[in-house]
């Protein structure tokens, strides 16, 4: 669960904080999926090129981390 404080009455400012958080965690993305019927191949291939960018993602931190 998301959750915002509200300081010194500025909602602007919460709400911004509030966007950031929810897109980190994805909710705007899992909206988006709900929000309409996903066919079978297409989310095959939505998780594959998940997969693939979380596997680049993982070679870039540990060459990062190890300095290859």
């Amino acid at each position: 669960m998301v959750q915002v404080t509200v300081i010194g009455n500025d909602v602007a400012q919460s709400l911004k904080i509030l966007k950031k958080k929810m897109q980190r965690e994805g909710i705007f993305r899992e909206m988006k999926l709900r929000r309409c019927h996903e066919k079978n191949s297409e989310k095959k291939a939505r998780r594959q090129a998940e997969a693939i960018r979380r596997a680049r993602k993982q070679l870039r931190k540990r060459l990062d981390t190890e300095g290859f």
